[in-house]
């Protein structure tokens, strides 16, 4: 398999932190994000995946997957141990919920392309979009802490071992320290964090700061 991805990607994290804790491998193919002239802006990328997104899976039999979600639940698939998903569909329906909040509520309003058209259409200065950020993590990470709270029963994000929500939430709560917030604002997330830093396949495959 082959991943196109970045390193700064909270996505990517998630596709690697999966892969990690399958014990599969991808090969890297890095892919710039930051700027007007970024790989994932050009045409050659935009052949590879349309959307110009990272990451994106090229499978062993040459079929591309994008969406970080949908390349999770792939590898959950053909890899089926250990399981990503909790064994009830309740459980496996919070899980998503989860996933879904952090992947198509808060980081869809955060990545670089939204930055730059932020500063092209409405004149955004870079205060300004790192204050349009800082809001949308506020507020989605706030919601996601209570969708935790008011069901959790174990030790992760549902259920005793970490699974598919606890990808998703990694990367974005790694984030938003990064961004200044405490995360003991929401302290069943900070809990949950403290416990998967000290797991090799979510500390080793965080997003890395941007330089």
């Amino acid at each position: 398999m082959k991943l196109y991805q970045n390193e700064i990607s909270s996505a990517t994290s998630r596709v690697r932190i999966a892969l990690a804790l399958k014990g599969l491998t991808a090969e890297a193919l890095p892919v710039t994000i930051l700027g007007e002239e970024a790989e994932s802006r050009q045409a050659g990328y935009r052949g590879v995946n349309p959307q110009g997104l990272v990451p994106a899976l090229l499978t062993d039999d040459g079929v591309l997957i994008t969406q970080s979600l949908a390349i999770v639940e792939y590898l959950d698939e053909i890899q089926p141990q250990p399981s990503l998903l909790p064994e009830t569909a309740e459980g496996r329906a919070l899980a998503r919920s989860i996933a879904l909040a952090i992947a198509a509520e808060i980081h869809a309003l955060l990545p670089p392309r939204i930055g730059l058209h932020l500063k092209a259409a409405f004149q955004a200065d870079a205060d300004a979009v790192a204050a349009w950020s800082r809001h949308w993590v506020g507020e989605g990470m706030a919601a996601v802490e209570t969708m935790i709270a008011d069901r959790r029963q174990g030790a992760f994000a549902v259920g005793g071992r970490p699974g598919l929500a606890d990808i998703f939430l990694f990367p974005q709560a790694i984030s938003a320290r990064r961004m200044g917030f405490d995360l003991a604002r929401w302290p069943n997330i900070a809990e949950i964090v403290g416990r998967l830093e000290a797991i090799p396949a979510f500390e080793e495959n965080a997003p890395a700061p941007r330089r």
